[in-house]
Formats: structure tokens, sequence, C-alpha cells
């Protein structure tokens, strides 16, 4: 048997960070919704008791270290699976992007094996599991627009932003995350208002939403990292709606409401940023 499941990225329209907690991990508070750029996973059940990865990307890891083999393997060990499958992925998302690619896979490959496989498990109970893997996963899981909090594992639905275009642009670097934290003096940033964006999205407020865009380690990338700055000055000077830095980069999205501009943005930035993209919310 065969089946194929979409696993589409995130962007955050907010993310703060509140403390470093006892276990290491810090405690955020981030909103995110996702997009139509997706991976496509394929998973087909093998005779064998082994999981396969397979990708065309070179930077995508065929072992432990890939979160859908993760998944996979985290499914076989709780509930004693001695079923194989082969899980192919068809990379579209940016790796290391700060769009939650590899936590997206993921939630794709739970959701398509308890399918595949027939384990009946709930979403929540998937979305548990899923915070085991990764921060982001259990979002990717649900998908949609929600407030994430604790280590991004807690999550409360909220409604879906206003249709609009998101232009991102992915610069040819890749970002450390370990790096981005721990450069990032948490005594020492401004707070993104999330009340103020959980209430521009229940009210459907196009420009509430754009005005409240925030993301606390911005700023620490752009200094770490000149290009991902340069990329934002560009979006902003093209006519993005608002622009933020999605995750801890390296990716920058804009935000269009009118098509009538989005090509003047996609054409400038695909001018100096080979991987640019213009797709629109998905966010339920």
């Amino acid at each position: 048997m065969r089946l194929s499941v979409k696993a589409p990225a995130k962007i955050n329209l907010s993310l703060d960070v509140l403390h470093k907690r006892p276990d290491g991990f810090h405690e955020v508070e981030m909103i995110m919704t996702t997009i139509d750029l997706a991976d496509r996973i394929e998973l087909t059940n093998l005779s064998e008791d082994t999981i396969k990865i397979l990708s065309h990307n070179r930077f995508v890891p065929d072992d432990g270290r890939n979160l859908a083999y993760q998944a996979a393997q985290l499914l076989k060990d709780r509930l004693n699976i001695k079923q194989g499958v082969a899980i192919s992925i068809d990379k579209v998302i940016p790796v290391a992007a700060g769009l939650a690619g590899g936590s997206s896979d993921a939630a794709a490959t739970l959701k398509g094996l308890n399918q595949l496989w027939d384990l009946g498990l709930s979403t929540d109970e998937l979305a548990d599991l899923g915070a085991e893997i990764g921060s982001d996963v259990s979002f990717c899981v649900y998908g949609g627009t929600a407030l994430a909090t604790g280590r991004g594992e807690k999550i409360e639905h909220l409604p879906a932003p206003p249709n609009c275009w998101v232009i991102l642009a992915k610069p040819t670097i890749g970002v450390s995350t370990a790096d981005v934290y721990k450069n990032l003096n948490v005594q020492n940033i401004k707070h993104p208002d999330t009340a103020a964006m959980i209430s521009a999205l229940n009210r459907g407020s196009y420009s509430d939403i754009c005005a409240n865009l925030g993301n606390v380690l911005e700023s620490v990338t752009l200094d770490l990292y000149p290009e991902v700055a340069q990329i934002k000055d560009q979006m902003e000077r093209f006519g993005a709606d608002a622009v933020l830095m999605s995750g801890s980069g390296p990716t920058v999205y804009g935000l269009v409401q009118y098509e009538s501009r989005l090509h003047r943005i996609y054409n400038g930035l695909r001018g100096f940023c080979d991987q640019v993209f213009a797709v629109r919310m998905l966010g339920e």
C-alpha cells in the first residue's frame, strides 16, 4: 500500500521568548500559520522491518537525523509495530530556513502512517507524540493558525488570517538556531504584542496583523548575518505591506494584499536571491 501526504510550511506572525527554562529550553509564545508551500511525503509499506528515507535533495539526511525517520521510529517503538516503511520526501520547502520543513515532514509522516497502518490515534495523540520529536511538530500536526506556548508544544487554535500573498526569500546561507538563541539577551529585548496579534486575527484585520508582526530573534540574526538584513530592506523597499523573518531565519517573508504589487516584489527579489516563492496563506 502507498499513501501521499502534503507537508505545508509555516511562518511566524509573532515569536516571543519569555525566559530560559530549567530544562535548557526557552519558554516561547509564538503565533504561527501554514502557507501553501509544501513538501510531498509518499509512504509505502515494506515487507521487511525497516525505515528507508528516499530523497533527491542532498541536504535531506536519510538516517535517524531525519525527523520523518524519527516519527516512523517513534510509532514503531511506542506501538510495537513490526511493519517497515519507505518514506519518499519530495522537498520543496527550503532546508534549515525557519519554515519548519523538517517538522512538517515529521507531522505528515505521523498522520500518514496513522492512516496507512490503521493505528486509530487521534490528532491530539499524534500531536503529543510530535512534541517528543521537535518543538514545531505538534503545531504541524494540527496545521492552520495557532498560538504555541511552552517550548512550542502547547497549542491553542486561532482564526486564520485574511487571505493574502506571502512572498518568501531565503539567502544561500544556513543559520544555526542554537547560535541565535545563544546570542539572544532575554533581559534586553522588545517583546511583540501577542495579545494585539490575537485580537487582529479574531477581527480579521489585515492592517492590524501587518502592524503587529514581531520576532525577537530577528535582530540577533540580522546582526549575525547581514545578507538577511539586506533581503528585509529590499522587500520593504519593493513595497511589501509588512516584512518579517520567520523562526530563527534566514527566510524573510513579506505580506502583500494586492496581486498587482506581487510581481514587482517577486521579480525584484529574484535579481539577487535564488530561492524566492510567492504563495497564498493556508491558515485553516
